[in-house]
C-alpha cells in the first residue's frame, strides 16, 4: 500500500481524525499503546527462546528445531522495530510545550538507565563474566557496544541491551528532531513520512551493496557481520525508525493521518511477517514490516483518541505493558541462566522445551514485576524532577 494513499483524503472507506489537542489524561496516555507493548516484548522473547545458538538452544535437532527457528526468526526484528517507532510516536504525543531539553534527558535517564545497570549486573554475575572481558563489559555498561561492527560485541553481556544503547542515541536527538519536525507544514508530513519509509526500505540494499559478504553472523542467516550491523544495529541508521514515529504522531495530531483500523493493520502486519520468509534476511528484519507497524501504532492511538474500547486497554494488558520494559531486559538473562543450569550439551524434546519456555516466560514476568515495582517506579518517582522542583 502506497504511503500517499494512506495520508491523502480521497478514500471514503477509512477515517481521518480531526486535529487533536492531547490534554485529557485518557488521550495523552494512550493506554492501548501501553498494552500493545507486551506482545512486542513477547515476540522478542519467542525469537530468543527458539534461536539455535549455543547459549540458548534447548531443543533437540529432530526437525522441529529448525522449523520453529524459521517461524520466529524475524520476531525479534518485528518487536524491536515496533519499539523504535513506538518510542518516537509516544514521546512526541506526550511532549510538553514548556519542557526543557535537560528535563527530558533527566526523565529518560532515570527511567531507563537504573534498570539497565541492574540487569547488566545480573547478567555479568550469572553467566557473562565467564566469557566477557572486562573491557567489553565496561563498554556495554556505558552503552558503547553498538558503535563497532562486531557481532559478539554488539550482543555482549545481556543481548537485548543493544537496543537500549540505540534508544539512548534517540533520546539525545529527540528534542532537536521534534523542534525541527514541528516546523513542517502538516500538509507536507506525508512526504516526510514517505521519505522515512523509503530510507528504511533502502537500508538493506545499501548494506548488501557496500559491505562484504563475510564473515557471516553466528546465527547462520544470510548476512555478514558488517551488513547486519549497518542495517540493524547502527544507531544513525535506526534513527529513521524513531523519526518515522515522530512524524506519524504529528500527522495524527494534526488530523493528517488516514486510519484503516486496528483489525486491518494487524492483518497486514501478519501478512507482512509471513512475507519475510520469502525475501533476503535483512529486508525481512524491518523493511517489509515497517508500513504495517506504523499503521497499527497509529490505528491503536486513534482508537484511544476516539474513546473506543480495545482489548489492549484492559487493566491486565496495561499492567503487562507497564512491566514490558523490565520483561524485555530480563528475559534473555532467564533463558541463558536456564541453559547454563541444564548444561551445555543436554537437549530436550519439543514438548519439554515448550514447557520450559513457558516456565521461563512466567519467571521473566515475575522478575519484571519485581524490577518494575522495586527499581523502575521508585527511581522514576524520586528522581524524574530535580529536588527543588519536586519540593515546590
Amino acid at each position: 500500500m502506497a504511503t500517499d494513499q494512506i495520508l491523502t483524503r480521497s478514500a471514503p472507506s477509512v477515517t481521518v481524525p480531526r486535529a487533536v489537542d492531547p490534554k485529557p489524561a485518557a488521550v495523552s496516555r494512550l493506554p492501548s499503546l501501553t498494552g500493545l507493548r507486551f506482545p512486542a516484548a513477547l515476540a522478542v522473547f519467542v525469537h530468543h527462546a527458539f534461536l539455535p545458538i549455543v547459549p540458548l538452544r534447548l531443543l533437540a535437532d529432530d526437525g522441529t528445531a529448525d522449523r520453529l527457528a524459521g517461524w520466529f526468526t524475524q520476531a525479534g526484528g518485528l518487536g524491536v522495530t515496533f519499539f523504535f517507532v513506538l518510542s518516537g510516536f509516544v514521546l512526541t504525543w506526550s511532549a510538553r510545550d514548556n519542557d526543557t531539553t535537560r528535563g527530558f534527558w533527566r526523565r529518560r535517564f532515570v527511567k531507563i538507565y537504573p534498570m539497565y545497570v541492574v540487569t547488566w549486573a545480573l547478567a555479568v554475575s550469572l553467566f557473562a563474566m565467564y566469557y566477557t572481558s572486562v573491557r567489553l563489559a565496561v563498554a556495554n555498561l556505558f552503552m558503547l557496544h553498538v558503535w563497532v561492527p562486531q557481532y559478539m560485541t554488539n550482543f555482549s553481556v545481556n543481548a537485548p541491551s543493544w537496543s537500549l544503547a540505540v534508544e539512548a542515541v534517540f533520546y539525545l536527538a529527540f528534542p532537536f528532531l521534534l523542534r525541527a519536525f514541528r516546523r513542517i507544514d502538516p500538509r507536507n508530513l506525508k512526504y516526510w513520512i514517505t521519505g522515512a519509509i523509503a530510507v528504511i526500505a533502502a537500508t538493506p540494499a545499501l548494506a548488501y551493496a557496500l559491505f562484504p559478504d563475510s564473515p557471516r553472523i553466528t546465527s547462520g542467516h544470510e548476512s555478514s557481520v558488517s551488513q547486519y550491523w549497518f542495517s540493524y544495529v547502527l544507531p544513525p541508521v535506526r534513527m529513521a525508525d524513531f523519526a518515522l514515529g515522530i512524524l506519524v504522531a504529528l500527522a495524527v495530531k494534526h488530523g493528517r493521518w488516514r486510519n484503516i483500523g486496528m483489525a486491518w493493520s494487524a492483518l497486514l502486519l501478519a501478512a507482512s511477517y509471513a512475507a519475510t520468509a520469502y525475501v533476503p534476511y535483512l529486508y525481512g528484519q524491518r523493511a517489509v514490516m515497517i508500513v504495517p507497524i506504523v499503521l497499527l501504532i497509529a490505528a491503536t492511538a486513534t482508537a484511544d483518541i476516539e474513546g473506543r474500547a480495545t482489548w489492549f486497554r484492559s487493566r491486565a494488558m496495561i499492567w503487562l505493558g507497564e512491566v514490558s520494559f523490565a520483561f524485555y531486559l530480563v528475559h534473555y538473562i532467564v533463558l541463558c541462566s536456564l541453559r547454563w543450569a541444564l548444561g551445555e550439551d543436554r537437549m530436550f524434546s519439543t514438548p519439554a522445551t515448550v514447557a520450559m519456555m513457558a516456565g521461563a516466560a512466567v519467571t521473566s514476568l515475575l522478575m519484571s514485576w519485581a524490577l518494575y515495582a522495586w527499581i523502575e517506579k521508585p527511581f522514576v518517582r524520586k528522581y524524574s524532577r530535580p529536588r527543588k522542583a519536586a519540593r515546590a
